[in-house]
């Protein structure tokens, strides 16, 4: 999933992201890959009736549905490639709408005497992250929600196999962003070769 409406060549994450890519087909040739970009895809916030036709029963045609084929689509995937930057603190707001699409009791979750049961396990994620500050220790550790809250609603669909590559500090006046990317890029190609 690509969350960002620039062009890929302007934006870090998407250079981090589509060097895993690469790096994935030449290790993995056989696999099928399908490439979600939000923006293009016209993902939007869920309406009344949006809301309505998730709640209903599940039949057949759901899977046809403008909403629910992307929950559908996500139950089928093996594995999760999600190249999403920081903003204010968070994942972009189209990502977190598109999660509101894939987040589907009876579908990628479903409630049992016990509470909620994840439907995705044995699946993996990777979050592909560029931030323009430092949040991998504290204080600005306690700031971090975008890697957080996709390893917390991915776990509670059951993926517990999460994964992130992240090029941080961008943004901060003297950072060598040459060496980050660098460092990063090699990151990449190192989960790759084994997702």
């Amino acid at each position: 999933m690509k969350a960002n409406p620039k062009s890929d060549q302007s934006l870090r994450t998407f250079i981090i992201s589509e060097h895993f890519i690469k790096v994935y087909k030449e290790f993995h040739p056989n696999d099928q890959i399908i490439t979600l970009d939000l923006y293009k895809e016209g993902i939007h916030f869920l309406s009344q009736e949006d809301i309505n036709d998730i709640f209903a029963p599940k039949t057949e045609a759901s899977k046809h549905h403008p909403i629910l084929k992307y929950a559908y689509q996500f139950l089928e995937a093996d594995k999760y490639v999600f190249a999403a930057p920081m903003w204010n603190l968070g994942i972009p707001a189209i990502l977190k709408a598109c999660i509101d699409y894939i987040t589907v009791s009876g579908i990628t979750f479903k409630y049992t005497e016990q509470g909620a049961v994840g439907l995705l396990r044995g699946k993996k994620a990777v979050h592909i992250m560029a931030t323009g500050g430092e949040y991998k220790t504290p204080p600005f550790s306690d700031f971090e929600m975008a890697n957080r809250y996709l390893k917390t609603i991915l776990g509670f669909m059951g993926v517990e196999d999460f994964q992130t590559i992240t090029a941080q500090r961008l943004d901060i006046v003297g950072e060598d962003v040459e060496k980050i990317m660098f460092t990063a890029l090699k990151e990449a190609e190192e989960i790759a070769k084994r997702f």
